[in-house]
């Protein structure tokens, strides 16, 4: 039976003050189907670089089982699939079937292999990546962000094909996705590692009862400390009272023994510094608490409402056209404070829509009506992040107060220290609260939010479902997350071939 054994392993990037992990323990089984859950930035993908044995930390990982990581680098999309696949995975032509038998189990025609990796749909070309680690019988894998490109009906051939394979970790901020593929869970908290079994579920139960037994600990330690203190300012004063007292002159001090009173005031001084310095311990022990419990601040869209008589947009049999490209005909209506969804399969069209009403030049022709209120602020949440500089650079491109911008990161569970750090290095999950934050601050009076939830933690995701719930804005919604659609959506519209 093979196991990974992490013995004090600790590690950080050359720009961090603190470390990431710090003399991290834990033993995995191989058998385990593994979730690695934590907030953006945690160490996630990291944990599997160390695996990988792609970065020096110290300590030690200790296992005999090979590694393999999703997703591949690429280094040429335009090559034959079926190239690709003999590189990454070392299969002669006679061991070809192997590909295909896993390509069957994810619905993948095998005829796809004899195309261009680059003219594959983002969904196929996940599941060509998935098939390809998954040849070797023995390996471990390691999944990073599988769901990313997959639509719903993807996601589901996925997790199927995933809850009948054994031995990986895959990191995931589906939380459907991950209750229908894991059986044990690495939580990577504020201030320790903690594993788990079962699935997001059970992960989440043990997560609120330990969080209500922090809070309930900490309340009871101020009521503790309030009182010591109360306890330790009267004993203080009755003892400096009393010291006073013995060098007092007069008829009133005849008859009291003053080397009595002094001894006495001084045996109360000692009690007081005791109980003082208990106090001291106790407020010590109060800072180790709620060390795990996660800070969700609520989020709010920066949303103008407009007074508008009439729909802010108004799609009518639109259709775009390129060569032999058509897109479905869609049609819809969206009123002042109305959430509508756009949902379809991958590549039917979805953000070509949203780009034709924001004017983003394209090449397609227009078929059917799209009208836009005049003068309509729209912010826009693409799906793919294209952010260069730092923070106060795009804040300043923008026309946006930077501090804004800091305020909600802070509230996304954003590290102070990555501020003033290029974009470029950070994780996909922080350039993606980047963006987020940046649409959050931007004054507007429509949002346009295409896939917002990729990359994203489970607390994160919690808090934008709140606040488009809370504020519900004029609001364009693309998503394959299916609670996201079902909690804030007014209406769904579908696109169909």
């Amino acid at each position: 039976m093979g196991t990974i054994q992490i013995e004090n392993v600790s590690f950080k990037y050359d720009q961090m003050v603190n470390n990431l992990f710090d003399s991290l323990n834990l033993k995995i089984d191989e058998s385990w189907k593994l979730g690695l859950i934590g907030r953006n930035g945690r160490g996630k993908s990291t944990l599997m670089q160390m695996l990988l044995g792609k970065l020096q930390y110290s300590g030690q990982i200790i296992s005999n089982l090979n590694f393999y990581y999703y997703p591949q680098p690429i280094v040429d999309k335009n090559r034959q699939t079926i190239e690709l696949v003999k590189e990454l995975t070392n299969l002669e032509e006679y061991d070809m079937w192997k590909i295909e038998v896993e390509l069957d189990k994810l619905q993948v025609k095998t005829a796809i292999l004899n195309q261009k990796f680059s003219t594959l749909s983002p969904g196929e070309q996940t599941k060509v990546l998935l098939a390809i680690l998954f040849i070797d019988d023995y390996g471990f894998q390691l999944i990073d962000e599988p769901t990313n490109h997959l639509d719903i009906a993807g996601r589901k051939v996925v997790s199927d094909y995933l809850k009948s394979k054994k031995g990986f970790i895959v990191i995931s901020h589906d939380k459907a996705f991950l209750n229908q593929v894991i059986d044990h869970v690495i939580s990577i908290n504020r201030t320790d590692v903690d594993v788990y079994k079962g699935n997001y579920d059970t992960w989440e139960q043990e997560k609120t009862r330990q969080d209500q037994l922090e809070l309930g600990e900490k309340n009871q330690l101020k009521k503790d400390i309030n009182r010591l203190h109360e306890t330790a300012v009267k004993r203080e004063n009755w003892s400096r009272q009393t010291e006073k007292g013995k060098n007092k002159t007069g008829l009133q001090q005849v008859n009291l023994d003053k080397g009595f009173i002094g001894h006495k005031s001084a045996k109360m001084m000692k009690k007081a510094k005791v109980i003082v310095k208990r106090v001291d311990s106790e407020i010590d022990e109060k800072k180790n608490l709620l060390k795990n419990i996660e800070i969700e601040d609520p989020i709010e869209l920066n949303y103008v409402k407009v007074d508008h008589p009439k729909n802010l947009i108004t799609v009518d049999n639109l259709q775009l056209r390129h060569d032999e490209v058509l897109t479905p005909k869609v049609s819809f209506k969206l009123p002042v404070d109305t959430v509508v969804s756009l949902i379809g399969e991958n590549g039917i069209g979805k953000t070509t829509v949203f780009k034709q009403i924001l004017g983003i030049k394209q090449p397609f022709e227009q078929i059917g009506e799209l009208h836009v209120a005049a003068n309509a602020k729209i912010s826009y949440l693409a799906q793919e992040d294209e952010l260069a500089g730092n923070i106060r650079q795009l804040a300043f491109k923008k026309q946006i107060d930077a501090e804004n911008i800091f305020s909600n990161l802070r509230k996304l569970g954003f590290e102070r220290s990555l501020f003033d750090q290029s974009i470029e290095n950070m994780s996909q999950g922080q350039k993606r609260k980047v963006a987020l934050a940046i649409s959050l601050s931007e004054e507007a009076n429509i949002y346009l939010w295409d896939e917002p939830l990729n990359f994203l933690d489970v607390i994160t995701r919690q808090q934008i479902i709140d606040a488009i719930k809370k504020q519900h804005p004029t609001m364009l919604l693309i998503d394959h997350d299916q609670d996201l659609i079902d909690e804030v959506s007014d209406q769904k519209i579908i696109l169909q071939k």
